[in-house]
């Protein structure tokens, strides 16, 4: 209920916001505002984009927790959807955003509320260097193979078996 609320709050806010900034400043200057921010957004994510992948491979070469550079990539990428997007709301937002102090707290506050939990085999752990030990002992069982019946289709057409 609160998601459908907000795609009803927000453009009802931009559209208030449009207004009276627009009956303050005048046109062409909101427009120039609307457009710069939009030209920001585009190109912080075609940087964050290159850069993203940096960070990763350099915390994987020095064994650290690639998660970080993930979310913050994560977090600027957000950021420069919102400055894509019209409105002086989502602008503010995206703008937010590049200060690396609110990115941390944003993350901090989502990080706290995250499990990772895996399903295929043991994972590593960041704080030991992915050096932990694990047991080599084999699992013994008997199994065998089931073959399933096909079922017998009445029919003429090619389509159909007989």
């Amino acid at each position: 209920m609160w998601v459908f609320a907000l795609f009803l709050a927000v453009p009802l806010i931009e559209i208030a916001l449009f207004v009276t900034v627009g009956g303050w400043l005048t046109l062409w200057p909101t427009l120039a505002i609307v457009l710069g921010t939009g030209v920001l957004g585009v190109y912080m994510m075609r940087l964050q984009g290159l850069r993203a992948m940096s960070d990763m491979q350099n915390a994987m070469k020095t064994m650290q927790n690639p998660m970080s550079p993930i979310a913050n990539s994560a977090m600027i990428m957000a950021a420069g959807v919102l400055l894509i997007l019209p409105g002086f709301l989502t602008d503010t937002l995206g703008l937010l955003l590049l200060v690396p102090f609110v990115r941390h707290w944003v993350i901090g506050r989502f990080a706290g509320r995250m499990r990772v939990f895996t399903t295929t085999g043991p994972s590593p752990d960041w704080r030991d260097g992915g050096q932990k030990q694990y047991n080599d002992e084999a699992i013994d069982a008997e199994y065998s193979e089931i073959e399933p019946e096909r079922p017998k289709l009445r029919g003429t057409s090619g389509w159909t078996q007989d």
